[in-house]
């Protein structure tokens, strides 16, 4: 069928062209998508920048066309001449060990064997690529030698000419032994070319070794050599390096990587001419059952394309994408990658539809917009997997491993098999992986997995280290509500003590950002945090001064003395000039030095956090008890959260944590409250004042004051 009649019938609706014969023909940059081409000779087509979107190949057989057989034939003969004579060459030169005269030419026979059987050694036991090298190494290093040679013995024309000609030999002894490697090469390089494109090994491999034969004869007559030995080294080189090219073939096509470039030169030779998908958009195509060999796959979109059961696709030219892995590709064609290592593997838009990964371990895979519709990945390890709009439809995910793993509301997990899973790759401290469901007798009912993580698919967890900071958190809160409308006070789930941290988990739609939204929160809160702790500082070091200012002064206030020599001057100025707050005491140096005359004197210390003195008669007077302290601390606390709940609403967690900000304040500006404060939880503890103060917010303002005491 031709290609317009195709195109005119598709264009009329029809898209059944199952069994039909289309090679050579040209789809160039059109649209068949959902066309269905199984069972079709597509040998030749040209399909580049075609839409091919759902179009199915099933069993159709793609590759080259008979016509471009033959060509690839006839290049392979001409390129097995080419190894003959090369083979002819390394012969010739050996041969002149025992066919030569004079000890020069004996010499460079001799350099030539040498050559020859390192280059095969490293060939055998490393590449071609790396004997190559070795080969250019050897010749330069001989070159300069030479020419080193030749300059410092000062030597008349004529021994120079031929010093010359001594270099130009040496370099053709080098030359003709990579040759004689390179000349394996070639025939190894055109026998995957032949099963890769033409299917014809054992013609070209024996039409390479007669060539190698019939250089070696024809050159045995014309030269005349002499001695049955020479012949007969001749015979075993010729029969090496045809032997050399056919394990270099064998090895190429096995997907050795010593020499992979050779195999995909092959490939890209053989692909010349074939079905061409080039730059094709094959989304969701089924090549179920095709044979793909010598077809061009480079730049084509396969985003959950299907290869399962596809004939010879390791034939096929992939350039980038995922088929280019040998593992990946063996899994994709197989199905098969039970108890298989993928860590760390892009397995990005893969097309693994009831594949066995039992037991396979994904760790940090990428199966992100892949399809594992009906897919066994029961205890298989997917931690740090990216899953990111992943279709695990019908998939069984009972005992897999789901640490850390990434999904988001695009992720499918529609009647999904699982009975438990488990959220930690190894055992914690306690020896547990955190099974879901916790209790080993209770197993998932049918839609518990999907409403589990339905739950967290649209949620978005914050964690805020070493605590929260109420005017800060309310500051990022606001600016998160006004670039995200769709987020309101509301969307606050919950706000978990996490140890020493504080995780904040939001609810948001589907279609929004999570990760922007997670950005947005913590660049702003990180910033004012920063802002915060500066401001501290300052605050820290003016509330010293402010707080040793009012203790001395109720110190003194209870036991004052009537001896006017004593003199107390506190001057403390604004807050914001913190340079010239002072603080001085004069004392009557007479009187201090008078043992006797001590009733006008104050003896201060402190007790568990409170100030005591002694009175005229020398009996101790505590100002500020440590239970007392915490008590009457407690009570006012109690008092001032009671106040600021009533007059502010405290319905949702941002307008809590609000009301926490302005109490924290307001103890900040009461400089003996807040110094009851400190002393309270430095005497007591936080969990002792905790248990003062009987309000719902209690724990919030605690997680934000406990950090006065470390000031």
């Amino acid at each position: 069928m031709k290609a317009n009649e195709v195109l005119e019938k598709y264009a009329a609706g029809e898209k059944d062209f199952r069994r039909e014969n289309l090679r050579g023909q040209s789809f160039q940059e059109k649209d068949l998508s959902g066309a269905d081409f199984s069972e079709a000779d597509i040998r030749g087509t040209n399909f580049k920048n075609a839409i091919l979107r759902d179009t199915r190949f099933c069993k159709a057989k793609a590759g080259l066309q008979k016509r471009w057989v033959i060509v690839l034939l006839l290049l392979s003969w001409i390129t097995s001449g080419v190894s003959g004579f090369t083979s002819f060459s390394g012969r010739f030169l050996v041969a002149r060990i025992f066919t030569s005269q004079g000890v020069v030419e004996q010499v460079f026979g001799w350099i030539a064997l040498v050559v020859i059987i390192v280059l095969f050694t490293v060939t055998l036991r490393q590449s071609m690529e790396k004997a190559g090298t070795l080969a250019i190494g050897i010749a330069g290093v001989g070159a300069l030698v030479l020419a080193v040679a030749i300059t410092v013995s000062g030597a008349g024309i004529g021994p120079r000419a031929g010093a010359l000609a001594g270099v130009a030999e040496f370099l053709g002894v080098v030359g003709a032994g990579a040759g004689a490697g390179a000349a394996a090469v070639v025939v190894g390089f055109i026998q995957a070319v032949g099963v890769a494109g033409a299917g014809a090994v054992g013609g070209v491999f024996a039409f390479a070794f007669a060539g190698a034969v019939a250089f070696t004869f024809g050159g045995a007559v014309a030269f005349n050599f002499s001695g049955a030995f020479a012949g007969d080294l001749a015979g075993v080189i010729t029969i090496v390096v045809a032997l050399l090219g056919t394990y270099l073939g064998w090895r190429v096509l096995t997907g050795d990587l010593k020499d992979a470039w050779i195999r995909t030169i092959a490939i890209a030779f053989a692909a010349t001419g074939g079905t061409s998908f080039y730059k094709a958009d094959l989304t969701n195509a089924n090549f179920t059952g095709a044979t793909l060999k010598s077809t061009d796959l480079r730049k084509a979109t396969i985003t959950r394309t299907c290869w399962q059961n596809t004939i010879k696709l390791d034939r096929a030219r992939p350039g980038n994408s995922l088929i280019a892995d040998t593992a990946i590709r063996e899994l994709l064609v197989s199905g098969n990658g039970y108890n298989k290592s993928y860590v760390d593997v892009n397995l990005r838009g893969a097309n693994l539809r009831g594949a066995n990964l039992n037991k396979a371990n994904l760790k940090l895979a990428d199966i992100s917009e892949a399809t594992l519709q009906e897919a066994n990945l029961e205890w298989a390890n997917l931690t740090e997997a990216q899953a990111v709009g992943t279709d695990f439809t019908n998939a069984y995910f009972t005992g897999a491993c789901l640490e850390a793993w990434n999904i988001d509301s695009t992720t499918r997990l529609s009647k999904v098999d699982c009975q438990y899973v488990f959220l930690l790759e190894n055992p914690n401290g306690m020896g547990s992986r955190e099974r879901r469901p916790h209790d080993s007798n209770r197993v998932f009912q049918p839609g518990d997995f999907e409403k589990l993580y339905q739950q967290v698919m649209n949620t978005v967890q914050i964690l805020l280290r070493n605590g929260v900071n109420p005017e800060a958190f309310r500051q990022a809160f606001q600016e998160l509500i006004g670039k995200n409308p769709e987020i309101t006070g509301d969307s606050i789930q919950a706000i978990e003590r996490k140890g020493n941290d504080i995780l904040l988990t939001l609810e948001v739609p589907e279609s929004i950002d999570k990760g922007k939204v997670e950005r947005e929160f913590l660049a702003v809160y990180e910033a004012r945090l920063e802002a915060a702790k500066q401001t501290a500082l300052l605050e820290a070091e003016r509330s010293h001064l402010k707080d040793v200012k009012e203790i001395v002064r109720a110190a003194f206030t209870s036991n004052q003395l009537s001896n006017p020599t004593i003199n107390l001057t506190n001057t403390v100025q604004a807050d914001n000039d913190m340079s010239d707050n002072s603080q001085s005491f004069n004392i009557d140096q007479g009187q201090a030095n008078n043992p006797n005359n001590n009733s006008n004197l104050v003896n201060n210390s402190t007790i568990g956090g409170g100030i005591a003195g002694r009175d005229n008669k020398g009996d101790v007077i505590h100002h500020h008890a440590p239970d007392k302290n915490l008590a009457e601390a407690a009570a006012e606390i109690q008092q001032l959260l009671n106040q600021l709940s009533q007059t502010n609403s405290t319905s949702n967690e941002i307008e809590k944590l609000t009301v926490v900000a302005r109490a924290a304040e307001e103890i900040k500006n009461k400089p003996i409250l807040k110094a009851k404060v400190v002393n309270a939880l430095k005497a007591g503890g936080v969990e002792a004042f905790k248990e003062a103060i009987d309000h719902p917010l209690v724990n919030i303002l605690m997680a934000t004051i406990e950090g006065w005491t470390e000031v």
